[in-house]
């Protein structure tokens, strides 16, 4: 068996400038296992390649998949497409100025202090992620974000905002405009402003695909801006479009650096030898340790309190992308690669004791942020700084796990800035793409989520002809079931003593509720 340090040598990765490195030697695998997958690798690299080259890879919804061109439009494969994403970007460097230097300003003729984003899924996640790692006290502009359809969550925005809602813009952020979250909090921020005499039109900004109910909307009411999605950039990918470079220069990060880094990334994930591309080497390595089975769970640990929320921002890029019923040809596959995680050291005083001794069932990727902070630490020993304790934690739960032999990837970058935080971004999005590639299934379409949508509307089709129902019927008691047969849903009992429930625990609606079970519950409206 070589050496740790022989391992090492052998099976990790740096690119030439010191960017990142991938020290996959932690897979516990000898070089074999990994030439084994070339064919595999060679063919999923050529599908990305048809990608980037404007290839359907949406056949769902006859999309083709491109967000690797909003790093670098020339690829493209239509020169109008690349025209409209440069002049995206300078519509974007243009009104961030004018919101700076106060030529647009509030619908009370104040300067914009702060920003409200409105969003669900990929057009919040990816922003409050930009937010975290790279937002602090000398932003531009302050950053909140409404990204659920939770009302208690609405007031606790509001709240924060109390005093300076006529200072504050607010970015609405929708593909289709139908979105309900969005949609939800949209309206409640109209509620809210307009209770307070402000014009909610004169301090909104959409981002939304071009003639969606959104874009409309915005164009009747004359909002302040309109900025577009397009249909080849999905929600899980979207960051690096307007849904994230907007907030981002508002706040005023440095968007150039994130699409450069990002860019870069992307070059390196273009290498044919498999053995220079660690977009390639991570994605391998996710498949020899699932066996492409979805045997493992991915647990990512960045150490660095800036990056708290990039496993947050991963869990849907890797999950939506990768949890497919069936492959491309139809076949019954149940894929996925399960995703969680928080941050080092806070995790080793969690659930570290049972990635170390537990089931062997998870993958550990540390991210290994270099620098400590911008000057010097102080000695918290007499010897080493709060930093080295750090790096020693990393180091010991990596130690741990290769001694009950369990898996690790180590992925190392030497900061975290704009450059390097786009740089990890597409360093995931393109192992995504490749190991959905290697594994046959469809990255780009969602069509679990799409179910949930509609099994949603049904529930609210429910409540309504329920709530009609005892209307009707004022005065009168009625169990679930009961009210299910009346209404012609007899299958579909449950859900409506769900949303009666939920119903008559809030001021909304005249609903009732006597029982707490479902065997004694009962429904009635005075």
């Amino acid at each position: 068996m070589p050496s740790q340090w022989t391992r090492f040598a052998m099976m990790s990765y740096s690119d030439a400038l010191g960017h990142v490195s991938l020290d996959y030697s932690g897979m516990l695998l000898q070089q074999e296992a990994f030439k084994a997958l070339e064919e595999k690798a060679a063919s999923a690299l050529a599908e990305l390649d048809a990608i980037e080259k404007g290839t359907v890879a949406n056949p769902d919804e006859g999309r083709m998949v491109g967000h690797y061109w909003l790093r670098d439009p020339a690829l493209s494969p239509d020169p109008a497409i690349a025209e409209e994403i440069a002049g995206t970007y300078e519509a974007i460097r243009q009104f961030s100025s004018d919101v700076h230097n106060g030529k647009v300003k509030s619908s009370t003729g104040k300067p914009f202090q702060s920003f409200v984003l409105i969003g669900i899924g990929g057009s919040a996640l990816g922003p409050q992620l930009v937010n975290d790692a790279l937002g602090g006290r000398g932003d531009n502009m302050m950053a909140h974000f409404m990204d659920n359809t939770d009302p208690d969550g609405f007031d606790r925005t509001f709240d924060s905002l109390e005093g300076n809602l006529d200072s504050t813009l607010f970015i609405v952020v929708s593909k289709s405009g139908g979105t309900a979250e969005t949609k939800n909090g949209m309206l409640e921020a109209r509620r809210r402003l307009e209770a307070e005499g402000l014009s909610f039109q004169r301090q909104a900004v959409a981002i939304t695909q071009k003639g969606s109910s959104l874009d409309r909307l915005a164009e009747v009411d004359g909002w302040l801006r309109r900025f577009p999605m397009w249909d080849w950039v999905g929600g899980r990918t979207s960051v690096l479009s307007a849904v994230g470079l907007l907030p981002a220069s508002l706040q005023g990060i440095d968007t150039d650096a994130l699409l450069e880094g990002a860019r870069y990334c992307d070059s390196l994930g273009r290498a044919s030898d498999w053995h220079e591309n660690p977009s390639l080497v991570l994605a391998m390595s996710w498949l020899l340790a699932t066996n492409g089975q979805a045997k493992r769970a991915l647990v990512v640990l960045p150490y660095k309190d800036r990056l708290a929320l990039f496993a947050k921002y991963l869990q849907q890029l890797v999950m939506e992308s990768l949890g497919k019923e069936k492959d491309k040809g139809g076949a019954k596959v149940n894929q996925g690669l399960t995703l969680f995680g928080n941050k080092g050291s806070t995790d080793q005083h969690s659930y570290v004791q049972q990635l170390v001794e537990g089931p062997d069932h998870y993958l550990v990727t540390f991210i290994e942020v270099l620098r400590d902070r911008i000057g010097p630490s102080m000695s918290v020993d007499g010897k080493n700084t709060s930093g080295d304790f750090l790096a020693a934690f990393l180091l010991g739960t990596r130690q741990a796990l290769m001694q009950k032999a369990r898996p690790t990837v180590t992925i190392t970058v030497p900061e975290v800035n704009a450059f390097h935080l786009g740089l990890l971004i597409s360093l995931f999005e393109r192992a995504v793409g490749l190991y959905a590639a290697m594994t046959g299934v469809n990255a780009y379409n969602q069509p679990g989520v799409e179910a949930g949508k509609l099994s949603a509307g049904q529930a609210l089709l429910c409540l309504d002809m329920a709530v009609e129902f005892l209307h009707n019927r004022k005065g009168e008691r009625f169990a679930a079931v009961e009210i299910a047969e009346q209404i012609g849903r007899k299958d579909d009992a449950f859900t409506i003593f769900v949303m009666l429930r939920h119903a008559a625990y809030n001021d909304d609606k005249p609903v009732k509720m006597a029982g707490n079970s479902a065997k004694d519950a009962v429904f009635w409206i005075s």
